[in-house]
């Protein structure tokens, strides 16, 4: 009989996965369970291009549907897994069928996390998570409108960037004191804030939401302080959480994400488990991540997949990320919060610049605004652990092959 390879979710992870195992010339029968309605998506432009319409919807597919067709790809959509059975090594499936897997591969990803204040459960307080959600948004959009954005992060100022294109006024509200917090340094942050303001987006620092307005349909946002802020829109975008709950429940290590090591193995042998959901082992950084991010589901997925089939590539890439806004293009290597200093390339005046992280004079992060080539180097200065001329590197004047 055939070896059956399941995999749990229809995102980058899953997709690049099925298509490596292919690509390895596993010739056995493969399923995809999503829980959605359809393919696999990129899920990135859903608050960019596609929310702000500048994206025909069937180029936001990673494949077509012939793809999967001709790989011999069975995929179960609008379908979730309801139990994993360790010992029959089964899924059981919402439409009640129960499947036997060889090797089953958790590629749930991550879902986001929600509000639990009065007027939550508004209608036109969404989150964007999915194709679907961002359809529903975007058809809420337009010039005149009022939308709220709860959350300065990528998510919450992609959208506010692709919301002032279709004319709508913007404001964004972030508990804390900058932008960014979490995923990026101040300097970057500092940036950022200046150009949304540049776009007319009213945003609020070190403010916490106390709850929804409206009858019926959201009508504003209230403030700790008091303050009403009007929406005819709200999208919050406050973080993500793993979902773990079918590791839980079948007694897989789960602390902060599925447990895994670099090959995506987790506690069964039998298991893998890949992406957003994940904790896993970076030997670059000399630490276990879990990480929110299209490159490291992907670069784990190959991972997994070269060893499901006999010829194990550990992942131990360097973390990366990126956003676009408005002309803006950021590109993240490393993690900038473990720095313990910073040097600015360029000037934040003229939109391209860079800033570097050292700590101990070693370089652990690059931030780069329109400016690929700093990425590019930065990040090859990170994973060689170089110790940069800083005099050097702050200087636009001395090409990066000499510093």
């Amino acid at each position: 009989m055939a070896e059956t390879i399941i995999v749990i979710g229809a995102g980058h992870g899953g997709a690049q996965l099925v298509e490596s195992l292919r690509g390895g010339g596993f010739d056995g029968n493969i399923v995809m369970i999503g829980d959605e309605a359809h393919r696999p998506y990129d899920r990135p432009a859903t608050s960019k291009e596609l929310l702000s319409g500048g994206l025909d919807m069937e180029r936001v597919f990673l494949k077509r549907d012939q793809f999967y067709t001709d790989k011999k790809i069975e995929l179960r959509l609008g379908t979730s897994v309801t139990a994993i059975d360790r010992k029959a090594k089964t899924v059981a499936l919402s439409t009640g069928e129960i499947l036997h897997y060889d090797t089953l591969v958790i590629a749930t990803g991550a879902r986001a996390r929600r509000l639990t204040v009065p007027g939550a459960d508004l209608d036109g307080v969404f989150y964007l998570r999915s194709l679907a959600d961002s359809q529903a948004i975007g058809a809420r959009l337009g010039p005149g409108k009022n939308l709220a954005i709860v959350g300065g992060g990528y998510v919450g100022l992609e959208v506010a960037a692709s919301a002032t294109k279709l004319g709508c006024k913007v404001t964004v509200i972030e508990a804390l004191e900058r932008l960014l917090a979490r995923v990026a340094g101040a300097e970057i942050a500092d940036f950022y804030r200046d150009a949304h303001k540049a776009h007319g987006v009213d945003l609020h620092f070190g403010v916490v939401i106390a709850g929804f307005e409206g009858e019926g349909s959201v009508s504003a946002v209230k403030l700790t302080d008091g303050s009403e802020i009007p929406a005819d829109v709200v999208v919050v975008g406050i973080g993500a959480v793993p979902n773990t709950e079918h590791a839980v429940a079948a007694g897989l290590a789960v602390e902060n994400g599925i447990v895994v090591d670099d090959c995506g193995r987790t506690t069964d042998p039998a298991i893998y488990a890949i992406g957003d959901a994940t904790n896993h082992p970076n030997d670059l950084l000399g630490k276990r991540l879990r990480l929110e991010s299209v490159p490291a589901a992907m670069g784990q997925a190959r991972a997994a997949a070269s060893a499901i089939l006999g010829n194990p590539k550990p992942f131990h890439e360097l973390p990366w990320f990126w956003s676009d806004q408005y002309d803006i293009k950021l590109q993240i290597a490393g993690l900038s919060e473990i720095g313990d200093r910073v040097v600015l390339r360029g000037d934040p005046a003229t939109r391209r610049f860079a800033a570097f992280y050292l700590r101990e004079g070693r370089m652990v992060a690059v931030n780069a605004v329109n400016s690929a080539k700093d990425f590019i180097v930065g990040k090859k200065l990170i994973v060689e652990s170089r110790v940069p001329d800083a005099t050097k590197l702050a200087n636009p004047e001395v090409s990066l092959a000499e510093v």
